[in-house]
């Protein structure tokens, strides 16, 4: 181990587009809509729109800051100059610990889409044979992580253009005319089947489906050209919440009646096994299956580099932040996918059971990491006023959107409350609070003689 080398900067401007695309669409989308959908009919789209325009606003405070200083350990490290050494140490282990219930999560799922084909293969099984794998890849070079990154995610963003056109495509070629061939939208309950009230508690589960996409900031202490690769890569968020989520939505939603959706496998799979395409639902099985490697991937390199950021600023214990000879966080990797074994273990004990738990105490953790982006946002702003210093990267409608999104962050944990299964999540949240007070205190508790 090397102690004194630093990440090598070998993410290319490519490798950054894709991997700000790749966090964006994973199995919160092709799995996870399934319950939205159940919630708010064909008004799921408008629940994806909404939720993706607040997270583009956060994307961009996170955005001006990652310009400004592109560091490892991103927000965490910026919590902790512009707003305290608590926020800070709370924001990095809390986005590592997300990041694993994440892992857990696609690590599911990768047992759930492996059935698709192989029914009796246990899911405990594919889960173990991903995770390994994915740790193998991590632990070479960024480069190789970004390459990899680069063609799962390629394949994500092909299928998901190529669906909607085939969706359209089914669609126009539909013997009933214009609006009668759309008529899927409106003909079960109507548009907002379930009222304002399911579509507010649709926003709060699609939430998960943005979990990850500020990994553009964790990547900025590896970005080659961070002035010019970040601003591109957060700009182009709110094309992509348009396209992949409320494009597909409207294709899925028109296709097929909104109380045929279920559970069992993904819903673009079960949707095109029901208008006669097996073929392409062999396809899409292979590229939803493709979208949780590549999140689980991403975890995995996320995780590492957080828990470098930590152990930087002694937040950490000090061997994770020692790097191989080639710059990679080696310790970070083996702790972050050690952990992740957890979930091999309970796909053993409780298969097809935990999807729904994962996913919404990762939904949890995720709003505390952007609440922190916010918040240190509005420090940050305020520590440049002070100091008269102009930023690159100006983030829009500051100060009145970062007031708006903390009231909407808050209201997702009380959407939260009301939904059957995510409920607990919220009631642990002080609990979780708690526990990372005490490591903190642990931490930085003063010898006494």
């Amino acid at each position: 181990m090397n102690e004194n080398s630093n990440l090598k900067r070998g993410l290319k401007n490519r490798h950054l587009q894709m991997i700000a695309l790749g966090g964006a669409i994973g199995t919160g989308l092709f799995y996870g809509s399934a319950s939205t959908i159940a919630l708010a009919g064909p008004a799921v789209m408008l629940a994806y729109l909404i939720g993706g325009i607040m997270i583009f606003f956060i994307m961009r405070m996170l955005g001006e800051m990652a310009v400004d200083e592109p560091v490892s350990g991103s927000f965490s490290h910026y919590a902790t100059k512009y707003w305290g050494r608590f926020p800070g140490f709370m924001s990095g282990w809390n986005y590592w610990f997300n990041y694993v219930l994440v892992s857990m999560a696609e690590l599911t799922a990768v047992g759930i889409y492996m059935q698709f084909w192989f029914p009796d293969l246990p899911q405990w099984i594919a889960a173990l044979i991903c995770l390994v794998a994915i740790t193998a890849l991590n632990l070479i070079n960024v480069r190789l992580y970004g390459e990899t990154e680069f063609w799962m995610a390629l394949i994500k963003i092909t299928a998901i253009v190529l669906m909607i056109v085939l969706g359209v495509y089914i669609l126009l070629g539909s013997p009933q005319p214009f609006p009668d061939n759309l008529s899927n939208l409106w003909s079960y309950g109507g548009f907002l089947p379930n009222g304002v009230w399911g579509l507010a508690l649709a926003i709060a589960v699609v939430m998960f489906s943005f979990g990850g996409i500020e990994l553009i900031g964790i990547t900025a202490g590896e970005a080659e050209n961070p002035d010019k690769t970040i601003p591109q890569a957060i700009n182009q968020v709110i094309w992509r919440i348009l396209i992949f989520y409320v494009g597909t939505m409207v294709v899925l939603m028109a296709l097929w009646p909104w109380k045929e959706v279920g559970m069992e496998a993904s819903p673009f799979v079960q949707i095109f096994m029901s208008v006669g395409i097996p073929a392409a639902a062999h396809i899409l099985n292979f590229v939803v299956l493709t979208a949780a490697v590549s999140v689980y991937n991403s975890a995995i390199y996320s995780n590492s580099r957080m828990l470098y950021g930590l152990a930087a600023k002694n937040e950490a214990p000090k061997f994770l932040g020692e790097l191989s000879r080639r710059g990679v966080p080696v310790r970070g990797i083996f702790v972050s996918s050690g952990i992740t074994l957890i979930c091999v273990a309970l796909n053993y004990f409780f298969p097809g059971k935990i999807f729904m738990l994962l996913m919404s105490i990762a939904t949890i953790a995720a709003t505390i990491s952007w609440l922190t982006i916010v918040i240190t946002h509005l420090k940050f702003r305020a520590y440049c006023k002070a100091q008269g210093k102009e930023t690159k990267f100006k983030s829009p409608f500051y100060p009145f959107i970062n007031y708006l999104c903390i009231a909407f962050l808050l209201s997702i944990w009380v959407l939260m409350t009301q939904i059957e299964g995510m409920d607990l999540a919220v009631y642990i949240l002080p609990a979780w609070l708690l526990c990372l007070w005490l490591g903190f205190k642990y931490q930085n508790k003063t010898p006494k003689y």
